[in-house]
């Protein structure tokens, strides 16, 4: 049965989790982080994907962006995916695949949601105890979002734009966002929509994604509950 296509539509922000292959480290050095995000750059621009959130973690990479033309975000990961496994390969001698299988995504509605997904996707060191504060982690928007810092990469998304009317107020209230912990539920709803690759948002959000793809945007009740473990 051949696979659904995932769910793509331009102006829509995306939520994109790419794992090392039988979770394995895709990243093993500064070097291999740098270049990741240099080629993202490039891929965001050549695709028209406006990347809004990211964290590069040991063994898997997640994404919030934005395309501006359906199927932007496809063509985008197949050439950072291609554009890095070659550099990985080269720099350490090695063959065969690096990532596993395909990326999945899922939609993400602007209202109350978006933002938890910029949390979610920053705060992933800190869930796997590799820092006690985001702001510890270098390689991660976390710096951009909430201090200011300069991130090539990074594109604010208007609903970032919506907490404060200058940067310095943008950047406290973003800040202040994470004083507060997410919720088991809401990152337990993150991870069954990204597994799924559904969309993430109100009743009304997902009616509106049914309607457009003729096809169901839900989450389905899983036989067992998503494990942690699956790295996402």
């Amino acid at each position: 049965m051949p696979r659904q296509p995932r769910p793509d539509l331009a102006g829509v922000p995306q939520h994109v989790v790419q794992r090392g292959n039988d979770r394995q480290a895709c990243f093993f050095g500064d070097v291999d982080y740098r270049t990741y995000l240099t080629g993202l750059r490039e891929a965001s621009l050549r695709y028209g994907c406006a990347v809004h959130a990211y964290v590069l973690m040991t063994n898997h990479v997640h994404l919030l962006l934005t395309p501006c033309a359906s199927g932007g975000v496809s063509r985008m990961m197949q050439w950072l995916g291609r554009h890095y496994v070659g550099y990985v390969n080269a720099r350490y001698r090695r063959t065969g695949t690096l990532w596993e299988g395909r990326f999945k995504s899922c939609l993400v509605d602007t209202d109350r949601y978006l933002l938890a997904c910029y949390r979610y996707i920053e705060l992933n060191p800190v869930r796997a105890a590799m820092v006690s504060a985001p702001g510890g982690y270098r390689w991660s928007s976390y710096h951009a979002n909430a201090h200011g810092a300069s991130d090539p990469v990074v594109t604010h998304h208007s609903e970032y734009l919506r907490l404060g009317s200058e940067p310095v107020s943008r950047q406290q209230a973003y800040q202040t966002l994470f004083d507060e912990v997410l919720a088991p539920e809401r990152i337990a709803d993150i991870r069954a929509n990204l597994q799924q690759q559904r969309a993430l948002g109100s009743q009304h959000f997902q009616r509106q994604i049914e309607a457009m793809l003729g096809r169901c945007a839900k989450v389905r009740p899983a036989h067992r509950p998503v494990s942690e473990k699956k790295g996402l």
